[in-house]
């Protein structure tokens, strides 16, 4: 951390690392990640939420978990992205947050925000990597009459969608799937993957050589 940072009082609770989830809407895979954490066994605690929407409904979800939960809104900062992630990061930071989890976080990161975190910021995509990246991914999958879809859990680089993988899921595709079916099926594995592959995640940084 640089000079002016400081870690929460609570940034060693149990020697749990400490999380910071960034959301944009109803934050469903953030709740999945906070009531994994209510298990004295998972490795992180959630310290911040982080929405560049104050209308997320994912502020108050998290707010009702005993989470605090900030809104940063990008409107004030105009077409000034570099600004609005200096904000953020300075939260993430004042919070004595480590890993950084984006979790339907709608914004393009600049390069800067990326590489502040490099190596400790997490993304899910709605797809089996490297298959499908950007958006659109369930309509894709079964207009190439794929078999299966799902989910990954990767670090975020500057590349979009193209960071190491920490882990998949796999669902069916079923005959008479819509996009709207399969992602809701995919969005279940992605409950279930994501709490699990950070949880690996921090675990192997704590084991890892200096």
């Amino acid at each position: 951390m640089s000079g002016g940072d400081h870690v929460h009082p609570a940034a060693t609770r149990q020697g749990k690392a400490r999380v910071g989830i960034l959301i944009s809407g109803a934050g469903s895979n953030m709740a999945a990640i906070i009531e994994a954490a209510k298990a004295t066994d998972y490795p992180a605690d959630v310290a911040l939420v982080i929405s560049n929407n104050p209308e997320a409904p994912g502020l108050a979800l998290a707010r009702a978990a005993a989470v605090e939960a900030l809104a940063i809104d990008h409107r004030p900062f105009g077409k000034d992205r570099h600004a609005h992630e200096l904000a953020i990061d300075s939260a993430l930071r004042t919070h004595g947050v480590e890993v950084v989890v984006l979790a339907g976080y709608m914004r393009i990161l600049t390069a800067h925000l990326v590489r502040a975190w490099e190596g400790r910021m997490l993304n899910i995509h709605p797809s089996l990597l490297p298959k499908y990246p950007g958006l659109d991914t369930h309509a894709r999958a079964i207009a190439a009459g794929d078999a299966e879809a799902g989910c990954t859990v990767h670090l975020v680089t500057e590349g979009v969608d193209e960071g190491p993988v920490l882990g998949q899921a796999r669902v069916p595709v079923e005959a008479g799937d819509t996009p709207e079916t399969l992602s809701a099926r995919v969005r279940v594995a992605e409950h279930r993957l994501y709490p699990e592959a950070l949880a690996a995640f921090i675990r192997q940084r704590k084991t890892a050589p200096v």
